[in-house]
């Protein structure tokens, strides 16, 4: 059940070692839940990136009570992870018969073509015919490297140098309706220097799929660095603040002891990570499962 966490649990040591294995350290070994063992235990959840909001929720839900011991930390830590995960929303991504579009944001440099190429060759793995939306027409380099990309998952691609975007997504989704695709992935560029500007594209390129095909549109994708940590949260309201985010995409989990942000934004924006990227293969791309990230945290 846990095959792929538990097969890359050695990516995944130095999150947990931040969020479990610090607090249990810190705080397993008190006969009882005092004030001071209570900040310790704050302060040590907000250092590995799990957020000043959440990090009081879970040790308020401990003062003045009397069941939870600190020796039981590590399951109450766990049982809380996995509710968290749960209440944001289902895993899996979603997609249906006919057009399915994916709509991907987030900030250079978080991967965004990275992952949609892996996408696009996990979606032509099972069987589907794919299509890439390059809505980065101003930065070069993610234009070419997007175009790699296609060429190595078997995808065609959209693209036009210098266009608007909105425009190359309009004609990527006539495309896409005509020869029968049944999947469109949509990539946008991250230029946070000019927030304004880059929401106002955003909303654009949003209107412009919303008109042409709105029945088709499966996700709204935030692609997020692992090792962001807290900015990760920053960066998905800004985002939401231009389109309807439904989920998260987490990159480079390889290393990063700032994976707590799943849980950050799971609790605080009530968005699912429904990818994870953990290695550089192609094949390095899965469905997020919340039990397996759970467990293999508490290996």
């Amino acid at each position: 059940m846990f095959g792929f966490f538990k097969d890359k649990f050695n990516n995944l040591k130095n999150t947990a070692q931040a969020l479990v294995g610090n607090v249990v350290e810190a705080v397993g070994s008190e006969e009882e839940f005092s004030d001071f063992v209570l900040d310790d235990m704050e302060d040590t959840l907000i250092s590995a990136d799990l957020g000043v909001n959440y990090a009081s929720e879970l040790v308020d839900n401990l003062r003045g009570q009397s069941k939870i011991k600190p020796a039981q930390v590590k399951e109450y830590l766990r049982s809380e992870f996995l509710k968290t995960l749960k209440n944001a929303g289902e895993n899996k991504l979603n997609y249906n018969d006919g057009l399915n579009i994916y709509f991907i944001t987030g900030v250079n440099g978080a991967g965004k073509t990275t992952l949609i190429g892996k996408l696009a060759y996990k979606f032509k793995c099972e069987g589907k015919k794919v299509l890439i939306a390059c809505g980065d027409t101003f930065r070069a380099a993610a234009e070419e490297q997007l175009d790699i990309w296609s060429k190595r998952a078997g995808a065609d691609i959209v693209r036009r140098d210098k266009a608007d975007p909105a425009s190359v997504v309009f004609e990527a989704i006539e495309k896409a309706q005509k020869d029968g695709y049944d999947v469109l992935l949509v990539d946008t560029a991250g230029r946070l220097q000019n927030k304004f500007n880059l929401m106002e594209e955003l909303k654009k390129i949003k209107s412009v799929i919303d008109k042409k095909a709105p029945e088709a549109l499966r996700e709204c994708i935030l692609v997020l660095d692992a090792n962001t940590g807290q900015n990760g949260l920053q960066q998905a309201k800004v985002f939401t603040e231009a389109v309807n985010l439904t989920s998260v995409a987490l990159t480079k989990l390889d290393g990063s002891a700032k994976g707590a942000i799943v849980l950050a934004v799971a609790r605080d924006m009530k968005l699912p990570v429904k990818l994870v990227g953990v290695g550089e293969k192609m094949e390095d791309l899965r469905e997020f499962n919340s039990e397996e990230f759970i467990e293999a945290l508490f290996e």
